[in-house]
């Protein structure tokens, strides 16, 4: 990454009231440059640009990330939590049920949240979490 680079991502941390690190900077770098990516594969791309660094460090740093809504966290059944860099849109994924590869789709229709439910029950609704679920294009092929 660009000098530069580096110090938006600072500069991203540091907006959400974060403290910057050599491997918070790693981290949502490496999320931000993956395609919702679980924890371990964050952890191997933080690692090879900062070296050593403990799960436990990748799961708080991710969980505080998350809060100050730098990074998305979804949670796909059957599938452990992904990480995206793409936040504050409202999309939604679509999940392959072989392979497990997960893409975003933009929202269904309108602005957040998108669909509305046949009642409320006296909720406030600000965001809708869809997942559409089938197979990849690759899983569908014959050799697939």
């Amino acid at each position: 990454m660009t000098a530069s680079g580096t110090q938006n991502l600072a500069a991203d941390l540091r907006g959400s009231g974060l403290r910057v690190t050599a491997a918070r900077v790693a981290i949502l770098e490496t999320v931000r440059a993956g395609d919702h990516l679980d924890v371990e594969a964050i952890a191997g791309g933080a690692r090879d640009r900062v070296g050593h660094l403990s799960l436990q460090a990748v799961y708080e740093a991710l969980h505080a990330m998350t809060a100050a809504g730098l990074v998305r966290r979804i949670e796909p059944a059957g599938s452990p939590a992904r990480f995206e860099g793409r936040v504050g849109d409202n999309h939604h994924h679509l999940a392959c049920r072989r392979c497990g590869a997960i893409q975003d789709v933009d929202c269904v229709v309108g602005h957040a949240p998108c669909m509305r439910p046949i009642t409320d029950a006296g909720f406030l609704i600000d965001e809708a979490d869809v997942t559409f679920w089938g197979l990849c294009p690759d899983c569908r092929s014959p050799s697939g």
